[in-house]
């Protein structure tokens, strides 16, 4: 388990200081106002031994938009634009490689040991996309630290994926365009960020995207900033009970991985 040194410092384990060696910057998406969510991150990171410095892993401020526009809703077009702003940054200062991390990501229990070895695999294969963490059918997977996806095969879930420098310029320019469009697009409109990479791995079949399996890191449950909020959430003490649940649920399903 992560830890702190003598004086307060982090010192990273083993699987952080691979997150270190390997990726060129860590940016993690998070609005201001999910103070909630920070402080689980900041959970999850001190795991690893890691800290959030500001420099080499910092927040990205997620935007809210005033509206949806031509997205689904109001926080697909935030967590869209998040991301196509993390990646227009690194285009802008040259970095090898970008790890964009979400706020509701909380790292397997086994995280200690599977993400080194995932790692050291990624650093010898050739790679465009990593993801850490993803929804899809994993019966099509077999390969193991890590699975070579095809084009075609469907991923979903953002909360812990990289990019490195081929798939950042090809990306950039791409979503910038599909921002543009009108929604339902057949050349590719507005949509939720996930569908969106993999509208771009298709585009682009050179990319190769690998796959952590098994997977690293998974979406804690908590209440969401991208779809409607249902009655519950909205609810001034049902939304108390269900944090309480999310917690439970939370709890069974670390101990699962």
């Amino acid at each position: 388990m992560g830890f702190l040194g003598f004086g307060g410092f982090f010192m990273p384990t083993e699987a952080g200081q691979a997150i270190l060696d390997v990726f060129a910057c860590v940016r993690i998406i998070s609005l201001r106002a999910r103070t909630d969510r920070r402080v689980e991150v900041r959970r999850q990171l001190a795991r690893l031994g890691l800290e959030i410095d500001g420099k080499k892993i910092a927040f990205h401020d997620a935007c809210r938009p005033a509206d949806a526009g031509n997205f689904p809703s109001i926080g697909a077009r935030g967590c869209f634009t998040s991301h196509l702003e993390i990646l227009a940054e690194a285009q802008a200062s040259g970095v090898a490689n970008v790890l964009i991390l979400e706020d509701d990501l909380d790292f397997t229990s086994l995280v200690e040991q599977r993400l080194p070895l995932a790692l050291e695999s990624l650093v010898r294969l050739p790679w465009s996309i990593f993801y850490g963490g993803f929804e899809g059918d994993e019966s099509a997977l077999a390969d193991r630290p890590l699975s070579t996806a095809s084009p075609d095969f469907t991923i979903q879930t953002t909360h812990f994926v990289a990019f490195a420098r081929d798939a950042i310029e090809l990306a950039v320019p791409y979503l910038s365009q599909m921002a543009l469009r009108p929604r339902g697009d057949p050349a590719g409109g507005p949509m939720h960020v996930d569908g969106a990479y993999n509208w771009l791995r298709r585009a682009y079949p050179a990319l190769r995207t690998q796959l952590a399996m098994p997977m690293l890191g998974h979406q804690r449950p908590s209440r969401t900033d991208i779809h409607t909020l249902g009655l519950v959430d909205r609810t001034l003490g049902l939304r108390e009970l269900a944090s309480v649940a999310r917690r439970i649920k939370r709890r069974f399903a670390t101990h699962a991985y």
